[in-house]
């Protein structure tokens, strides 16, 4: 077991594990413009593909996953960026991070309630930093939603509600691996963790109700879900989320006093638009796009280099699990689930936003988007 990596007066190395559709349309593109970040290795389980994703981007250093332990240990990096599929995180972070290196990982950050509070384990043990990333903590529209709700301008906060589907294709992983690859995982964390952050505080009780609208295309899960969160103060957050339905990210949270509106919600190229309501007075705001993929980078780096503690960190990712466990295990058993009380300390403020221009959206290499295929 190593030490964390210390970084200081250089760009932080990243090697980027699972070079699939997230890490080709997002990540990579937004690299250049954190100017304290660099790709320097590739891992992936497909050879082809790495060396033509390697030569675009200028990455020579291509290793499979059994070579993982290899590049750990090489000296070479400083980071890991983790977009593998959600049941395969656990295993890569908890090496990662025992191995001294920082990682920033995809979400949702498990598959379990237990499998988080082990890779939180695995960063306590060599100090190496773990931040979940969740763009949106950094993305300038969110973050005024958030002081929007807390200032009081739209009274007491009392709900939430929020529309969120894509309609995913037959072809794509996503279809064919269960609850842990469907829509509540997938893009659950969106709404879910928006709530618990406009709330400030966690949900008691779960409860949901599912449907599969084509059991032959979406093979072993509810395609279609709604989800109902109840937290303290009798407030209520719902949520649908849909593998099934039209393009569609919104979200509205609604006070004594007024309302606010945004639409689109977790566009993952920005370009947000709120309309506010309070009394007869309505305004609207526009939201420019943003790189929120290196925005988030460049945050992370900055922690790295400056030895701070990120914001969303491993708490962050498990509280998210948390609500996803119990909305599978109320799928399964028809009733709402209890949650414990919980207080977290820390949550997302203005301070954190990042405004980098927006990235071109580039050329994919063996990979679609999840309406098109793979």
């Amino acid at each position: 077991m190593a030490e964390a990596v210390n970084v200081r007066n250089r760009k932080v190395r990243y090697a980027v594990v699972g070079i699939g559709w997230i890490s080709q349309t997002a990540l990579l593109p937004g690299v250049e413009h954190t100017k304290n970040s660099e790709v320097v290795a590739f891992v992936s389980g497909h050879e082809e593909k790495a060396a033509k994703v390697g030569e675009k981007y200028g990455v020579k250093d291509l290793y499979s996953y059994d070579e993982y332990d290899k590049l750990l240990n090489s000296g070479t990096i400083d980071a890991v960026y983790l977009a593998t599929p959600n049941w395969d995180h656990v295993d890569l972070a908890v090496r990662t991070l025992d191995a001294g290196i920082h990682l920033l990982l995809e979400k949702p950050m498990a598959t379990s309630v237990e499998d988080c509070q082990r890779i939180i384990d695995a960063s306590a043990r060599t100090h190496a930093k773990l931040m979940i990333a969740y763009r949106m903590h950094h993305e300038p529209a969110m973050l005024k939603a958030f002081e929007t709700a807390r200032s009081g301008k739209l009274g007491h906060l009392r709900y939430f509600n929020s529309s969120f589907s894509q309609p995913v294709n037959y072809q794509n992983h996503r279809a064919k691996n269960g609850y842990w690859a469907g829509p509540v995982p997938d893009m659950g964390p969106y709404p879910i963790n928006t709530a618990r952050n406009l709330f400030g505080a966690e949900p008691l009780e779960v409860s949901a109700m599912g449907v599969r609208t084509d059991p032959e295309r979406f093979l072993g899960f509810d395609d279609q879900v709604a989800v109902n969160l109840r937290f303290p103060g009798e407030r209520i957050a719902t949520m649908l989320l849909s593998y099934s339905g039209a393009d569609l990210d919104d979200y509205r949270i609604v006070g004594t006093l007024g309302d606010l509106y945004s639409s689109p919600a977790f566009s993952m190229t920005g370009g947000m638009k709120h309309t506010v309501t309070v009394g007869e007075d309505k305004s609207e705001e526009s939201f420019k796009a943003t790189d929120q993929f290196g925005g988030e980078l460049r945050y992370f780096s900055d922690c790295i280099q400056r030895n701070r503690h990120p914001e969303a960190d491993g708490e962050e990712g498990l509280l998210d699990v948390r609500v996803i466990a119990a909305v599978e295990r109320a799928l399964e058993t028809g009733t709402p689930q209890k949650l414990e009380p919980y207080v977290r300390k820390l949550r997302p403020t203005e301070d954190l936003a990042q405004e980098l221009r927006a990235v071109d959206e580039p050329e994919l290499v063996g990979v679609h988007q999840p309406s098109k295929g793979r």
